[in-house]
């Protein structure tokens, strides 16, 4: 067998190769060999750099904590385990987390109390939480619920049904946050960073606490919330107020903004719900009283 430099086709060899340049053999394979890395290399350094997902465990038992940190880590997360519920809020504080995965069963501070610090601190209320309880009765999946937590994973679990949930939880939070902290409903839009409510272009002017349950009220629309939840998460688990001022302030805001009159609906001994979708009157409504 010999072997050629690349100066075209054997002799009497007709077709499309037969017009083939003459290109050699070692040229070719450099071109191939080289060109493409580089190439990859100029669109990879194009591409926009999406920054890595962190997940906080907060977990006692050594065991399921270092299961849960294999397979978030392998999924491609980074994982954080700490032991104690009062590790979770300066850990919190010092390197927010993109999802919090919580024990309800922790030493210091029990998962509950930990998840009602998270939901009644500005900085830190959007971010989602799963909990995890060795208690199966419904009751304690209901009040971890009305806490804030956003899902709820009874032990024994699987891992792989762990990170599915976290991916899951992940993507309707990055779906629901606005881009540029503007929420917008019906005539009503909600400039979050700087403070302003306009209807029809018009600026309402609220009092804090009626910006903040707007507001909540915008990011969780189509879902009863009931009064302790809005307490809770609005006033703070510490409010001793009684519900009775949850009531004052929807009723504050149906006066300042008339659009929302028919958009809040009561939802009678429990709480309240933001019709989703707006309805008609709220998409064309009059100016704000």
């Amino acid at each position: 067998m010999s072997l050629r430099t690349g100066d075209g086709p054997p002799k009497g060899f007709g077709g499309v190769c037969a017009e083939t340049p003459k290109v050699a053999t070692a040229q070719i394979a450099t071109s191939s060999l080289f060109t493409l890395p580089i190439y990859l290399k100029i669109v990879e350094s194009k591409m926009p750099v999406r920054p890595p997902t962190r997940i906080l465990v907060a977990e006692d038992d050594p065991d399921i904590g270092n299961l849960l940190d294999h397979y978030l880590k392998k999924a491609g997360f980074i994982a954080t385990v700490v032991t104690s519920g009062r590790e979770v809020m300066p850990h919190i504080k010092r390197d927010a987390p993109d999802l919090v995965v919580l024990d309800i069963m922790l030493p210091g501070l029990d998962g509950l109390e930990v998840c009602r610090a998270v939901r009644s601190d500005p900085n830190c209320t959007a971010i989602p939480i799963i909990m995890l309880t060795a208690k199966a009765e419904e009751s304690d999946r209901i009040v971890g619920l009305e806490l804030g937590a956003d899902d709820y994973i009874t032990k024994p679990f699987s891992p792989n049904e762990v990170v599915a949930r976290v991916r899951a939880l992940l993507r309707r939070a990055h779906r629901a946050a606005p881009a540029d902290n503007r929420l917008t409903y019906g005539s009503l839009t909600m400039d979050v960073d700087r403070h302003i409510v306009k209807v029809n272009g018009e600026e309402v002017k609220l009092t804090a606490k009626e910006f903040l349950l707007l507001q909540y009220l915008m990011q969780h629309r189509g879902r009863v919330l009931s009064r302790d939840l809005l307490l809770s998460d609005v006033w703070s688990y510490s409010y001793t107020g009684g519900t009775r001022t949850v009531d004052v302030h929807v009723r504050r805001l149906r006066e300042k903004v008339p659009m929302l009159a028919d958009a809040i609906v009561t939802v009678k001994q429990f709480g309240y719900k933001l019709l989703d979708p707006a309805p008609a009157s709220a998409k064309a409504a009059g100016k704000p009283a």
